[in-house]
């Protein structure tokens, strides 16, 4: 066996590495399990190896489907195409329903983290019908994110906006040295890559190779544009009519920089959320809490919030407690920065 598909392997017991063709790509993706299903959507600049630490415990009750969106991973990439709608959260929504389709699952739940909790509110829009429910990691709705741009979030995450430029100045920059952008990407502000299992690691950087790396761009350029303008079209029309579930790591972007309950309440009325003591990968830096509030939630039962977190540095000390003091601060309609001096 390649070295490569051992790594995999060992990371994802039990699980078959199976091959889809969509209307629009092929999809790699880990089966494993039995039971009712559950889909899983990885983030960027991941693959459906980050939820390797979740996963093998989801499949003791569910028939889990972890694939590689489009561009990513194993998984075909296309050009992108003129308007850049082929790496649009509908495109990628459409590859997985397929996906599920041919595996026989008409009707299912979805997990996504990063890029793909946002092909999974997708989903959830347009094909309410088809999604049972819905568990996002760490993200506010783009319509949000791209409607309160703050000079804190823009500093932190620069890739939105300088992936989107026009091919192929970022895809040139970022090609200079591959090794180099996976390392800095993934080694997010008080969190480190110490979080990351090295056969993940190296799964990652495997995967990083000029042709994700235009995928991704890709993905981008769909996002402040044809995704963009999707979710204006929707907002304030449609909503998720799905059970909702949002974790977010107070040490996160996403945590500093957004109110991510009221952010979603946007878009969903069946919503429960809260913080959980991580950066911007919580499966792979607290897997613990993250597989209980799956296992809640998905079985159509109240997620606990973990009620006495282990912290892995000061920083996290300082990120919960604000956090939570805000949380308790808007329940009372009071200002939740008043009088902090952490």
């Amino acid at each position: 066996m390649h070295a490569d598909a051992a790594a995999k392997d060992d990371l994802l017991p039990g699980f078959e590495r199976r091959r889809f063709t969509t209307a629009g790509a092929e999809i790699n993706a880990a089966v494993g399990g039995e039971g009712p299903p559950l889909l899983l959507l990885h983030g960027n600049p991941l693959t459906h190896v980050s939820w390797h630490q979740v996963a093998p415990a989801l499949a003791e009750r569910y028939t889990v489907v972890a694939p590689d969106l489009r561009g990513y991973g194993d998984s075909s990439k296309p050009e992108g195409g003129g308007d850049h709608s082929d790496y649009s959260f509908r495109a990628m929504a459409e590859d997985n329903f397929e996906v599920m389709r041919q595996l026989g699952f008409e009707r299912f739940p979805v997990a996504g983290h990063d890029r793909g909790a946002r092909v999974a509110f997708r989903m959830a829009l347009d094909k309410p019908e088809a999604v049972e429910r819905v568990a996002a990691l760490d993200i506010v709705p783009t319509h949000h994110v791209l409607s309160h741009v703050s000079l804190g979030w823009g500093l932190e995450s620069y890739h939105w906006f300088f992936m989107a430029q026009k091919a192929p100045f970022p895809e040139k920059l970022l090609t200079a040295d591959l090794d180099y952008y996976i390392d800095y990407k993934l080694n997010k502000k008080g969190v480190g890559l110490s979080i990351f299992d090295q056969r993940a690691m190296a799964e990652y950087k495997r995967c990083t190779t000029p042709a994700q790396i235009h995928a991704v761009c890709e993905d981008y350029r769909a996002t402040v544009g044809v995704d963009f303008e999707m979710d204006k079209a929707d907002y304030g029309k449609r909503k998720l009519a799905c059970p909702v579930l949002v974790i977010w790591g107070s040490n996160s972007h996403c945590g500093r920089h957004f109110k991510p309950i009221e952010a979603w309440s946007e878009w969903a009325d069946d919503l429960r959320g809260f913080s959980v003591p991580t950066g911007h990968y919580p499966a792979e830096q607290r897997p613990d809490l993250i597989l209980d509030a799956f296992q809640a939630f998905f079985a159509g039962e109240e997620p606990k919030e973990p009620a006495i977190p282990l912290f892995q540095s000061p920083r996290e000390i300082v990120a919960y407690f604000r956090e939570r003091r805000r949380r308790k601060a808007a329940a009372s309609g009071q200002d939740g920065a008043a009088g902090y001096k952490g």
